[in-house]
């Protein structure tokens, strides 16, 4: 895996990898400053080193190469480091635009939300970070207050895929906020291409730097009713059960025009 952040190549993400799985605190911070002092910005760290190698670290573990305790140690110094590079980032004027960013409640996908959040909240967004855990009506709650801009659901993993898919069709079915448009980003949207619109999603990026990219292009967007496949079949059911019921005898107030002439 080649590191796509300038000075930092496929060593220095062996080298910080090494630092993590050891639990080297120092070390990798170190590492860090020394990126820093040669001129790589907050924002390249964020959305390559440690973004890449969240990825990575989760591949490791999925695959039984890691244990957990090097999991956890090396996921909680990324996301210390994650922390104090977020307070470095250059941020940009406010831009009017208010996004809310949603993740699974495992411990990469919140460090992956999180990064989304400070990306977001650097290009000038009104950025509120739910992190994962949450009840969907409690962020139902929450989407009808803040009235987003955009909603971004960030996940890696498929198990968090249903409540996804809950979430999104209650929205489309009840239409609550329509000027806002819904965002599938990280790795299990990378990995399965296409389940982000099978879901019904507007807009999708594999991570959080590419989010950004496409949010500020596509401003508009919206997922076609072919698109839209969640409770489809739902709908079908509907219309198919519409179509079933037998014509209504019209009133005497709404008899055809030939019918009052004569």
């Amino acid at each position: 895996m080649t590191l796509d952040i300038g000075l930092a190549e496929q060593d220095t993400l062996e080298q910080y990898l090494q630092h993590l799985l050891s639990g080297d605190r120092i070390g990798a911070r170190r590492l860090i400053e020394s990126l820093l002092s040669q001129g790589t910005t907050p924002c390249k760290l964020l959305s390559g080193l440690i973004w890449q190698t969240m990825e990575l670290l989760r591949a490791l573990y999925r695959e039984d190469r890691i244990t957990r305790g090097q999991f956890n140690m090396a996921t909680l110094i990324n996301r210390a480091i994650t922390d104090q590079l977020g307070g470095m980032l250059a941020r940009k004027p406010d831009n009017g635009r208010t996004v809310l960013v949603v993740c699974g409640d495992d411990e990469p996908e919140e460090l992956g939300g999180q990064i989304c959040a400070d990306l977001f909240e650097a290009e000038g967004y009104r950025t509120r970070f739910l992190g994962g855990g949450v009840p969907n009506d409690e962020i139902l709650k929450l989407i009808g207050e803040l009235r987003p801009n955009l909603l971004i659901f960030f996940g890696t993993l498929p198990s968090g895929m249903p409540a996804v898919r809950q979430l999104i069709d209650y929205l489309r079915d009840v239409n609550s906020c329509p000027e806002m448009q819904i965002m599938c980003c990280g790795g299990i949207y990378k990995r399965a291409e296409g389940l982000a619109e099978e879901i019904g999603a507007d807009l999708s990026a594999p991570d959080a730097a590419t989010a950004l990219v496409v949010a500020r292009e596509n401003p508009t967007r919206r997922a076609t009713a072919d698109q839209q496949t969640v409770g489809k079949s739902r709908r079908i059911r509907k219309a198919a059960a519409l179509r079933r019921q037998p014509p209504q005898p019209l009133s005497p107030d709404h008899r055809p025009a030939d019918s009052e002439a004569a």
